[in-house]
């Protein structure tokens, strides 16, 4: 299902995990490697390509939703900042939001934009992970770099950091540590 209304989403009667990220991190090679399903996920060299909320089923039991990207697309203002303001709505009025995977370009310093909206989660309470990707684009070295950087930064204004994965889609790397947090949160799932 894809929609642009939090109201008209699939009925909250399984754990739900979203994925979102800055424009061109990654997000739909991510969830089709996660899925081993290659078209599932829109895959564009044009930034900015996912404009709606959208719900996949897995296995019959919990929803993958691919969450419009925040930060550069080539779209007006104005529809930059609906997209915004959808995606907010449904981040908090999901209540069978369990988690909400924020996805980090490896090869990048600490970003204002990603720690702003890593922000907003804690300040309204939404359960995130962070997933860094594009490891396979550098060394381990340079990578560990970076999410040293991006842990910095964060204990800057955070007592904790959340779980941080590291994943490439080319190598499928992170793949078996992500399914394996979605099953045991999917444990905690309440009805």
């Amino acid at each position: 299902m894809s929609n642009t209304d939090a109201k008209q989403c699939p009925k909250p009667d399984r754990p739900e995990y979203a994925f979102i990220g800055r424009s061109n991190v990654g997000k739909s090679s991510l969830i089709n490697m996660l899925t081993n399903h290659s078209g599932l996920a829109k895959i564009s060299s044009t930034p900015g390509k996912t404009r709606l909320i959208n719900h996949f089923i897995i296995n019959e039991q919990w929803y993958l939703v691919d969450l419009p990207g925040y930060g550069y697309a080539k779209i007006s203002k104005d529809k930059r900042e609906a997209w915004s303001g959808f995606t907010k709505e449904y981040l908090i009025s999901r209540e069978n939001l369990m988690n909400v995977f924020v996805l980090i370009d490896s090869r990048i310093e600490p970003q204002k934009i990603d720690l702003d909206f890593i922000t907003q989660l804690g300040r309204n309470q939404i359960p995130f992970v962070l997933v860094f990707t594009k490891i396979d684009k550098q060394s381990s070295r340079k990578t560990q770099t970076t999410i040293d950087a991006f842990k910095l930064e964060m204990l800057k204004t955070w007592e904790e950091l959340p779980p941080i994965y590291s994943t490439s889609s080319e190598l499928k790397a992170g793949r078996d540590e992500i399914l394996s947090f979605i099953e045991q949160t999917n444990k905690l799932f309440k009805q």
